[in-house]
């Protein structure tokens, strides 16, 4: 299992699953409830389910992005592609609700119709990147700042609602108590892991984020890579964008997704993969997020003011990276090693 995901000997896995158990520990000790988990009408209610729920938009972005990154890249654009995806769906889904019989307007073809749109938004970032050598922070930057603009044209300027139950279970669905988010998380992980673990695709990302010029020269289609994790980070953005489209039954084109994709890229970043391309673990990722909604989840429930929220979440966030720092650790423990 741990060759299958890509963690045999792998230290990262021991201090990002130690950090995650620090901070929920703490949690506990803030909260003596914390742990609790109970059903109410049909559905588990508790801290513990709250994180999962909440980080699985989230761990969609950060699976895509961590290809991305893994090619030496950036998405800076996935909240922007959430917005728009969110907003084709719900105008979409608003005329099935007003009579609309055409195909494309069945709540089934508008779920696939909208993760087309992501893929669409992922291969016009991939185009700039791969084709037309712009840098990755400056061509996803561009669909970062139009993004949200086109989301706008879309709706309208104003935040469409619906009453589709189909559209929102996406987002608010239960399954045997569990919400169907953490589903189509843990699924779009499963599928993932496969196909990079379980195919030579995973190494050519690794090759083409080392030296992609040297990938070239070696056979490897570089851009055609490029093209495929930008599109499925797309891809991965549109289904959050439902999932929070979904949650709240509405597409709000000015705030959807707004900073996900700097979580995200930090969920990444604590999960061990560097920006600089090359080795990658999608299940480190999505611990990652983990990290950052359990943080988050106790900062919640403590007396702290909320003004000093996104201080303390920087302050605990460098504190796990420098955790997973070899380099910090021996500096740390250089005193004992010398005294022994």
């Amino acid at each position: 299992m741990k060759k299958l995901v890509g963690l045999r000997g792998d230290s990262r896995l021991l201090w990002t699953a130690l950090a995650l158990f620090v901070i929920l520990f703490v949690d506990r000790l803030i909260s003596p409830t914390f742990f609790d988990i109970r059903m109410v009408n049909d559905r588990l209610v508790g801290s513990l389910i709250n994180i999962l729920d909440n980080s699985a938009p989230y761990a969609l972005l950060a699976i895509g992005m961590t290809l991305v990154i893994a090619t030496k890249g950036i998405d800076l654009s996935v909240g922007a592609v959430m917005a728009i995806c969110a907003a084709v769906a719900v105008v979409l889904i608003k005329n099935y609700e007003a009579g609309a019989t055409e195909i494309y307007y069945q709540p089934g073809v508008v779920i696939l119709i909208t993760i087309a749109i992501g893929a669409i938004c992922g291969l016009w970032n991939g185009i700039l990147i791969a084709f037309l050598d712009l840098q990755p922070i400056i061509a996803t930057l561009i669909l970062m700042v139009a993004g949200r603009g086109v989301a706008q044209m879309i709706t309208g300027g104003q935040s469409p609602t619906f009453t589709n139950e189909s559209l929102a279970f996406v987002g608010r669905g239960v399954v045997g108590g569990v919400p169907f988010p953490i589903f189509i998380a843990i699924g779009v992980l499963i599928i993932a892991i496969l196909v990079v673990r379980r195919t030579a695709l995973g190494l050519l990302i690794e090759s083409v984020g080392i030296n992609d010029r040297a990938s070239y020269y070696a056979g490897i289609q570089a851009r055609a890579i490029k093209l495929f994790v930008y599109m499925v980070s797309g891809m991965c953005a549109a289904v959050a964008g439902m999932i929070v489209a979904g949650e709240v039954k509405s597409a709000d084109p000015h705030t959807a997704g707004l900073f996900s994709g700097l979580d995200a890229i930090l969920a990444v970043v604590i999960g061990g993969t560097a920006l600089s391309g090359g080795r990658f673990n999608l299940v480190l990722s999505v611990m990652g997020v983990l990290i950052i909604q359990s943080l988050l989840a106790g900062l919640y429930v403590s007396t702290l003011h909320p003004t000093t929220n996104l201080v303390v979440k920087a302050v605990v966030v460098l504190a796990v990276l420098l955790l997973q720092s070899p380099e910090f650790r021996r500096f740390i423990t250089q005193p004992f090693r010398r005294a022994a």
